[in-house]
């Protein structure tokens, strides 16, 4: 008996050791399983706020500007242009020598390109034609945007010869009659004076022509005879 009762009660013992040992595990397992409410509690408020931050990021905006008729746009050119050279119908490059702004804001910083055509060009005559040079702007280049635009001609007519060249003539015709008259009295004032006026023509002819020439960087104005819009995204 006593036999008996001591193998049960060593049966009773491992048989509890085991299931302490199992429940030790059992409570192991969920603990890994199982997260830290705090920890859990954390990373749920990180993912919210995650998306909380997409769902406030702004959208990109499209804003346009329109510049209005009559604004100035001050050029530089990028080409020399010249009269005794350049045709009507021929394109010229250039930039902007000033800022361009619409309603305080900036639309077109210094530097941006503009492209404009010839409108009118005449070479100089010898004895009594001016050079005549007119000008345009085409086209305006912003943020990789390129605008038709239309504005005011900027032109020039360079002086008359006529009065500089009546006194050529004149002169030559007078120191002519001189030199003639010097050498032999009148008739020879008559052949010295229209040698002179001959001599006075052709320095007229020569002297006359006056191209006009306007060089790299010279800075011209024009005016929007239209107004032009730009598109942006901010």
């Amino acid at each position: 008996m006593r036999v008996k009762s001591k193998m049960a009660m060593l049966v009773a013992l491992v048989l509890a050791a085991l299931m302490v040992a199992c429940q030790s595990s059992n409570q192991q397992q969920q603990s890994e399983e199982t997260p830290d409410a705090g920890t859990a509690a954390t990373g749920k408020a990180a993912k919210k706020g995650a998306k909380g931050a997409k769902a406030e990021a702004p959208a990109p905006q499209t804003v346009t500007l329109t510049v209005p008729e009559g604004t100035t746009l001050s050029v530089r050119l990028g080409d020399t242009l010249d009269t005794g050279k350049v045709a009507a119908g021929a394109t010229f490059q250039g930039t902007l020598a000033a800022a361009l702004t619409a309603n305080g804001q900036e639309v077109a910083p210094i530097g941006s390109a503009v492209t404009g055509k010839v409108t009118n060009a005449v070479s100089s005559g010898r004895l009594n034609r001016p050079a005549e040079l007119g000008l345009t702007l085409t086209s305006l280049a912003v943020g990789g945007q390129t605008q038709d635009i239309t504005t005011s001609t900027w032109s020039e007519k360079g002086e008359s010869h006529k009065k500089r060249n009546l006194e050529l003539i004149g002169g030559g015709g007078g120191v002519g009659a001189l030199v003639g008259a010097l050498a032999g009295g009148k008739k020879g004032a008559a052949i010295g004076g229209a040698v002179g006026a001959g001599a006075g023509a052709g320095g007229a002819a020569y002297t006359g022509k006056k191209e006009i020439v306007l060089a790299t960087e010279t800075k011209l104005e024009f005016k929007l005879t239209a107004p032009v819009s730009f598109t942006f995204q901010k």
